[in-house]
């Protein structure tokens, strides 16, 4: 089995602040550092040291290519990564000392991927692999469409979130991961609960409260608590439990036990700073839970 992603691969360029910024302010940063990120890549890297197999479909630019090499380091199979002609897509953090964060993105290459990439990519496949998708890329209609036709689970991850796009993706969609924020925006842009917009599984991560399953066939609707941590960086803490949930999938484990794992995953990752980088593995989340 395995899991292919279409997925943003980022420079994050992260900057920690006294507070985040007001309208007009101007701060001096306490600290900087460059890493691995994007909601793909951090994905991406999570379903790999989550013991997962992933085949990641994006693109980077000529100055990008340390990020295609980080991602075969960190485990990731990176032959369906192209090099385009456009910078390699990068995010501003701002983080708080709270561990609160600020981010803006420049999609760059992100957007410069082909329906052709695209399509070569998933031919390698097999029915009952996973499709994961996000929306920092392009052409995830196609890529869906295509997957779902193939026999793949279309997954998806609303974020950054956009009503279209999930509205376009509904018909082949088997599973929908999103936010407290990201559910309560779809509510009201389609006017339909989670559990009524026909897609078998949506989970709803909560932040500290941990998530809610709404499991469609059962009608189920299960709450999971998050583990009591300090956080010191929430930055791609979704995107971990994300990642690290379709590893425990993709592994045949049960909903109730990827996503056991998956929290685990997310309570380690906060308590670090960094994205893709500082993912956690899965021995350093087991050791985490063994009695002392």
């Amino acid at each position: 089995m395995a899991i292919y992603n279409l997925g943003s691969i980022n420079a994050d360029l992260l900057y920690s602040v006294p507070h985040l910024p007001r309208p007009g302010e101007t701060l001096a940063a306490t600290g900087f550092r460059r890493g691995l990120g994007g909601k793909g890549a951090n994905m991406s890297v999570a379903a790999a040291r989550g013991a997962a197999h992933v085949v990641h479909i994006g693109a980077v630019g000529p100055d990008g290519r340390w990020a295609r090499d980080l991602l075969t380091e960190y485990g990731v199979d990176t032959r369906h990564i192209s090099v385009v002609d456009d910078v390699t897509g990068h995010a501003i953090i701002l983080l708080d000392p709270a561990g609160e964060n600020t981010i803006v993105i420049n999609p760059g290459a992100n957007h410069a991927m082909t329906e052709d990439q695209i399509g070569l990519a998933l031919s390698e496949a097999s029915p009952g692999d996973i499709l994961l998708m996000q929306n920092e890329t392009t052409h995830q209609a196609f890529c869906a469409k295509t997957g779902s036709d193939l026999g793949l689970r279309v997954i998806y991850a609303a974020a950054p979130f956009d009503a279209e796009a999930v509205r376009a993706l509904l018909p082949v969609m088997d599973m929908l991961v999103l936010n407290a924020v990201e559910a309560d925006q779809l509510q009201q842009a389609l006017g339909m609960a989670p559990d009524a917009l026909g897609v078998s599984d949506v989970i709803v991560t909560l932040g500290a409260d941990g998530c809610r399953w709404f499991h469609a066939e059962t009608g189920q609707v299960r709450d999971f608590p998050a583990l009591p941590v300090t956080p010191v960086d929430t930055t791609g803490a979704g995107d971990t439990f994300t990642g690290y949930l379709l590893a425990g999938l993709d592994r045949g484990q049960p909903m109730e036990q990827a996503i056991g794992l998956a929290t685990k995953a997310a309570a380690l990752m906060v308590t670090r700073i960094g994205t893709a980088d500082v993912i956690p593995d899965l021995l350093e989340i087991q050791q985490m839970t063994q009695p002392r």
